[in-house]
């Protein structure tokens, strides 16, 4: 005689990845657990797909702690339908499919968001291509257009331009009117930048993007500089910035601490400065949600710029989306489906 016992899941339960030790990738494993709760100003969101990030694996490394209050999950960038709603929310409704940028929590079948750091899904885009679309999106307008101030007819480059930052920073670039250069580790990666609207793309691994790139500027150098990689960098990019050039600092692929000879920076009138985007506050990353809404998303609307795509994977599979984010083999981004 054989028994068959159900076991009813609770209805507020979900899958979700756990870090559950500082490490490799290994160290990231699938649970279950409850569903968050949204509070006053935030929504409830069915996951759809989340996106993979670089900061995502600084965090596996015990690196890029989550900012106080924020969830221990790992992801910061979600797309889904909007289930529930906290009090005080009038936009987005439950049902609606959005996309949003998150502060942790991502990497799960639920996860809750700032319902003013929700944005519509694109009409080009399925819901879980929109996945790929905030942390970059979020990231290039605030250090590429509000802290650089890149104008129309002016240059601009983007280390790493087959990464997730670096195929956003190109498309936008591009449709904004300035000219685009970016460095990339392969000839297939700098044939993807060259097809999103980059002029010119040097493989770094061949080439002195320095000297490449000031020939190309007829010895002018560039307005604004994108660097995630920083280390001896710096230098080269104080090297190629053009007078009154700005240099933005996001990342530090390289490490934080170089030497650096500052007398171009005062010959040239450089600023260079940076930022981290995820422990500022909701109202200052509401102005950013406002500001892509009315000028990047009409451009996602109309098919103008796309997020690029390079693997989707299920949600059990994050130890080998972070993997494969760490091999460096990727163009674009690498999303995670429930």
């Amino acid at each position: 005689l054989l028994l068959f016992v159900h076991v009813a899941q609770s209805p507020s339960a979900m899958q979700y990845i756990d870090i559950t030790e500082f490490g490799g990738p290994e160290v990231l494993s699938l649970r279950r657990g409850e569903r968050p709760r949204p509070g006053p100003g935030q929504v409830l969101i069915k996951v759809a797909a989340a996106g993979v990030n670089r900061p995502d694996v600084i965090q596996r490394l015990g690196n890029y702690p989550p900012p106080p209050g924020a969830s221990p999950v790992p992801g910061l960038e979600v797309s889904g339908e909007v289930i529930a709603a906290g009090k005080g929310v009038d936009r987005p409704a439950v049902s609606d499919q959005v996309c949003a940028l998150i502060t942790g929590g991502g990497y799960a079948e639920y996860a809750v968001a700032e319902a003013a750091l929700c944005l519509p899904v694109p009409a080009s885009l399925s819901v879980v291509e929109a996945a790929a679309l905030p942390e970059t999106f979020f990231t290039v307008w605030s250090n590429v257009f509000d802290r650089a101030r890149l104008q129309q007819g002016e240059t601009f480059l983007v280390h790493g331009g087959s990464s997730g930052i670096g195929t956003t920073a190109i498309q936008m670039a591009a449709a904004m009117g300035a000219t685009v250069y970016t460095t990339a580790g392969s000839a297939e990666k700098c044939a993807a930048c060259l097809e999103l609207g980059a002029v010119h793309a040097v493989n770094y691994r061949e080439q002195d993007f320095v000297a490449e790139l000031k020939a190309a500027t007829t010895d002018r150098g560039v307005d604004v500089i994108l660097d995630m990689v920083l280390g001896d960098y710096m230098q080269k990019n104080i090297s190629l910035a053009a007078p009154d050039g700005r240099i933005v600092i996001i990342a530090g692929l390289q490490g934080f601490t170089t030497e650096v000879n500052f007398a171009p920076v005062m010959l040239k009138r450089l600023t260079i400065t940076g930022s981290t985007l995820r422990p500022r506050d909701v109202e200052f990353k509401a102005a950013i949600a406002a500001n892509l809404e009315q000028h990047v998303w009409p451009l996602l609307a109309a098919g103008d710029i796309r997020p690029v795509i390079y693997k989707v994977l299920p949600l059990a599979q994050a130890a080998e989306a972070q993997r494969l984010m760490e091999s460096g083999r990727h163009i674009g981004k690498i999303l995670l489906q429930p």
